[in-house]
């Protein structure tokens, strides 16, 4: 008895010996990264975000979702020392797309180089990374582009709406953003998924119709990319544009549906060492 005993714990020593520790990923980004652990207010609508579909294919990988509902580049970098980001062997940075909605001016390269500050979306790039570096010069730091969008209204608040990134927001594109992304992902040698440029995620992807009045009959009516652009939406009398049928790759329009985290966690699979 006392040998089988000792048999058994010699084992459990060795499977624990030999079990490798998991590789830590800090996913940092917005609202697209924070659904993945509080699909509640996405109306449940989804189901698994990109990091658990990554983690479920790589049980050797725990994550860490430093997902900020709302936020920008710029305040990402402004408060960065106060988010509790911790030291891992793995970042993936998935940000843009609220930069561009509350007009945070993109800058240029210099403002990189020069370390200028979160003022400008290159100057907050190099605040971010910087910190990233120190936590851990030898991790793997990965820059996730902003996926294109169309017209976007929150089913909770249809007050909180905005329009696609077909047209411009103060001057400036979404897709210039996403060029930023990878002119610093070749002046640093960091890895990229591009996302913006994705056919599967173009604008006519995002959703399957949206549903507004006809303004010469006042009926409801599904319209497609690109004719509901031209269509007004009134956030007081409306109801939801987005029904669940209206889901392609976005379930409102900007957030990732369950297959359009399907794609993104495709894609990041191949790109993760």
């Amino acid at each position: 008895m006392n040998l089988r005993f000792t048999l058994l714990m010699l084992a459990l020593v060795m499977l624990f010996a030999f079990t490798p520790e998991k590789k830590q990923w800090v996913a940092i980004g917005d609202s697209i990264t924070y659904l993945n652990d509080h699909p509640e207010h996405a109306g449940n609508r989804i189901t698994t975000g990109y990091m658990t579909l990554v983690t479920q294919q790589r049980p050797d990988l725990s994550f860490v979702n430093q997902g900020h509902n709302g936020w920008t580049a710029c305040q990402i970098a402004e408060k960065i020392a106060s988010l509790g980001i911790v030291k891992a062997d793995i970042y993936t940075i998935f940000l843009g797309t609220n930069d561009w909605w509350h007009g945070k001016p993109i800058g240029t390269i210099e403002d990189f180089d020069n370390n200028t500050g979160y003022n400008t979306f290159y100057g907050s790039f190099r605040i971010i990374l910087d910190y990233l570096k120190a936590l851990n010069p030898e991790a793997q730091i990965i820059l996730i582009t902003p996926m294109q969008r169309v017209d976007f209204v929150y089913f909770g608040n249809f007050k909180n709406n905005a329009y696609g990134s077909y047209k411009a927001k103060n001057g400036q594109m979404l897709e210039q953003f996403a060029e930023a992304l990878k002119v610093i992902s070749r002046k640093e040698k960091y890895q990229i998924l591009d996302l913006y440029h994705d056919k599967k995620l173009s604008h006519k992807k995002l959703v399957h119709f949206k549903r507004v009045k006809d303004f010469q009959t006042g009926e409801y009516k599904d319209y497609p990319y690109p004719a509901f652009t031209d269509i007004p939406f009134s956030s007081e009398q409306d109801q939801n544009p987005y029904p669940v049928e209206a889901m392609a790759m976005t379930y409102d329009g900007l957030h990732p549906s369950d297959e359009g985290y399907r794609l993104i966690a495709k894609k990041l699979l191949k790109i993760l060492r």
